[in-house]
């Protein structure tokens, strides 16, 4: 599997869907992906049961990416930072963290304590200065070049387009590898932000019912971008599924015939059971050929 920094070299658009936690991020890779993305709204959800209002720790969140970096690999992972949890030295601290927990990039955006998701109303974002002084201490905090910062900004919502544009250079001049400008209105918007930052690589973050168009991949490459993330779009399925089950379940009737779900021995392959269980036998073989 090719490293985050050769994906972004080569042609064609990167599709990365959201995992929230260990299982969804191997199934998402076993399905084919190239890229996984730690959504921090899943995983505010999913871990926590809390929205994505920035009621998850800096600690809490590195957990998970060390779960879900491993759980994926080796395809690269990409984790969302939130807002980098503080100033510079908590943003490059953070970082650091990411990387260590098998991370291939982090996302750092600039939102004001407590965030919101980016398809949340109320959002508000800080002085640009102040972030990309966040970014510039990410960049420099990581051991390497490999480790890329992603750097994101919603004023796209809270100003307008032209003050996201002036953001994503200032980003870009602080050492961010990736930009990401959040939730841009139509297709025209979205152009221009492709026009404008034509070479570097560019999110479309693609959010159903949410403020940016919803488009295909295709569609996405062609408009210039070069990593379509689908954050939210498994939890949500899975949501539907889960409140489905459970009002089943509940009524003590159980799964009818022929309901929708993996077995119980498709469940265990696919996380890898006869893997392990043969890796260990052949261990155990091993060490009684060398007590003969």
């Amino acid at each position: 599997m090719s490293g985050l920094s050769e994906l972004l070299s080569t042609p064609g658009i990167l599709v990365a869907p959201g995992a929230y936690d260990a299982l969804s991020a191997k199934l998402a890779a076993e399905a084919g992906a190239k890229v996984v993305y730690m959504t921090g709204f899943g995983v505010s959800g999913a871990a926590f049961g809390l929205p994505d209002i920035g009621l998850v720790s800096a600690a809490e969140m590195s957990e998970r990416v060390r779960a879900i970096a491993g759980a994926c690999a080796p395809v690269p992972l990409i984790a969302d930072g939130d807002n980098g949890h503080g100033g510079p030295l908590n943003a490059g601290k953070l970082a650091r963290a990411y990387e260590a927990a098998g991370a291939d990039c982090i996302q750092i955006e600039d939102q004001v304590f407590p965030k919101r998701c980016g398809h949340m109303e109320g959002k508000e974002v800080v002085p640009v200065a102040e972030a990309a002084a966040k970014i510039r201490a990410a960049a420099e905090a990581r051991v390497s070049r490999d480790f890329k910062v992603m750097a994101r900004t919603d004023a796209r919502a809270t100003h307008d387009l032209d003050e996201a544009l002036r953001r994503g250079e200032a980003f870009l001049e602080a050492g961010a590898d990736i930009l990401f400008i959040e939730a841009p209105h139509d297709e025209d918007e979205m152009r221009k932000v492709a026009e404008t930052f034509k070479g570097v690589p560019l999110v479309a973050n693609i959010v159903e019912d949410g403020k940016t168009p919803y488009l295909g991949a295709k569609a996405l490459e062609a408009l210039g971008f070069k990593i379509a993330l689908f954050p939210v779009s498994a939890l949500l399925a899975v949501t539907a599924r889960l409140e489905a089950a459970y009002a089943t379940l509940v009524k003590g009737e159980g799964f009818a015939e022929g309901e929708s779900r993996v077995t119980f021995q498709r469940y265990n392959e696919l996380i890898g059971l006869n893997e392990m269980l043969a890796d260990a036998a052949q261990i155990t073989k091993e060490i009684a050929k060398e007590g003969d």
